[in-house]
């Protein structure tokens, strides 16, 4: 099997996969950088804070997107939900514990388990 094979297979795979999977996929890959990042100071942790940035900026933008087909009540607590997290990002020492928390629990409630 060539490499252009296994691309277009791992394309296929991804294709087919729940859009609430992916995206709880997304949260957990940068919730994993956040967790890395816990006993650090320095590029890593500055890295995962603008990871989670920009996740929470992005899934902001898609709950206001007037195509969203999330019920209304349910958009306005996860846009709330985010500015919380994006003022704890603003200030001088992140929580990165509650960060970690924010983000698996949304994943967690994305697959149906919470």
């Amino acid at each position: 099997m060539t490499l252009a094979h296994i691309v277009r297979a791992y394309g296929a795979a991804r294709a087919a996969r729940d859009p609430r999977e992916q995206e709880a996929d997304v949260i957990r890959r940068v919730t994993f950088g956040l967790r890395a990042a816990l006993d650090d100071d320095g590029p890593a942790r500055v890295r995962a804070v603008a990871d989670n940035r920009r996740l929470w900026l992005a899934m902001e933008s898609a709950l206001l997107h007037p195509s969203n087909q999330l019920p209304p009540p349910m958009r306005a607590g996860l846009v709330s939900l985010g500015r919380a997290v994006q003022r704890e990002m603003d200030g001088p020492a992140p929580d990165i514990a509650f960060l970690i928390e924010v983000n698996e629990q949304v994943a967690t409630g994305l697959l149906g388990g919470g």
